[in-house]
C-alpha cells in the first residue's frame, strides 16, 4: 500500500502538470479546482476535474460491487482489480508515448478519465485491504492522526513509520512523476504501472504463502483430574 502511495503522487503530478491542473488521485484537489473554477478563478479547468470526479467515483464503485462479498484484506479479487488497474495504465502509457507530447483536448479528457478510473478502482482496494491510515490517495487523514498522537499532542505512541513513510512517499512520488514529465507524459504513467504490477504480484503471492501455510498445532493443558 505504501507502494501504491508512492505512485499516487507519481499519477497526480502527470494529471496537474500535464493535463491542465487536473488531479487523477485526490479527489479533494478536484473538488477545491472546480469550486473556485465555477467561482470565476481565472483559467481554472471544469470540465476536466468533473471527468476526473465522476470516473474516480466509478471505479471505486466497480471495486465495492467487486469486493462486497469478501471479508477484509487481501483476497484474489484484490489481485484481479489490481491487474486490470495495471493493465489500464499501461494501456495509457503506449497511448501517451505514441501520442509524444500533450495529447490535444479530447484525447486529453479520455486520458483523465481512464487515469482516474484507475485510481478509483485502486482506492476503493486499497480501502478494502483496510491498512489503517494507508488509502493510497490521499494522506490528509494521515496527517491528522500522527499530529494528534504526536507526544506534544499528548499521545504515548504511534504508528509512526506507517505514517511518516505515507507523507513522504506520496511527496516523492510526485516530485518523481514531475521529473518524469520532462521526458514525456507516458513515463510517469508507465512508472506507475510497473509499481502496481509488482504490488498486485507481491500481494498474490503472500496471500497464497498464508493460504498454503500449515496452521500451528495447539496443546490443550492436562487436565488436573485425570480419569482412572
Amino acid at each position: 500500500m505504501l507502494a501504491l502511495t508512492f505512485s499516487t503522487g507519481v499519477v497526480d503530478a502527470v494529471g496537474y502538470l500535464g493535463l491542465d491542473r487536473v488531479f487523477t488521485g485526490n479527489m479533494t484537489g478536484n473538488v477545491v479546482i472546480l469550486g473556485m473554477a465555477l467561482a470565476g478563478g481565472d483559467g481554472l479547468p471544469i470540465i476536466g476535474p468533473i471527468i476526473a470526479l465522476l470516473s474516480f467515483m466509478l471505479g471505486a464503485v466497480i471495486a465495492g460491487r467487486v469486493l462486497r462479498p469478501i471479508t477484509k484484506g487481501w483476497t484474489h479479487r484484490s489481485t484481479s482489480l489490481l491487474t486490470a488497474v495495471a493493465v489500464l495504465m499501461v494501456a495509457l502509457a503506449v497511448t501517451l508515448m505514441v501520442f509524444g507530447g500533450t495529447p490535444p483536448k479530447p484525447q486529453e479528457y479520455v486520458v483523465t478519465l481512464f487515469l482516474a478510473l484507475a485510481m478509483g478502482i485502486q482506492a476503493g482496494t486499497a480501502r478494502h485491504i483496510a491498512v489503517k491510515d494507508v488509502t493510497t490517495v490521499v494522506v490528509t487523514s494521515t496527517i491528522t492522526g500522527f499530529a494528534a498522537d504526536s507526544r506534544l499532542a499528548g499521545g504515548k505512541g504511534q504508528p509512526w513509520i506507517r505514517r511518516g513513510s505515507a507523507i513522504v512517499l506520496i511527496a516523492a512520488g510526485a516530485a518523481v512523476g514531475a521529473l518524469l514529465l520532462r521526458l514525456g507524459l507516458g513515463w510517469g504513467v508507465s512508472l506507475s504501472a510497473l509499481i502496481t504490477v509488482g504490488v498486485a504480484v507481491l500481494g498474490h503471492v503472500g496471500t497464497r504463502h498464508s493460504a498454503n501455510s500449515p496452521e500451528p498445532e495447539v496443546s490443550l493443558p492436562a487436565s488436573p483430574h485425570p480419569r482412572s
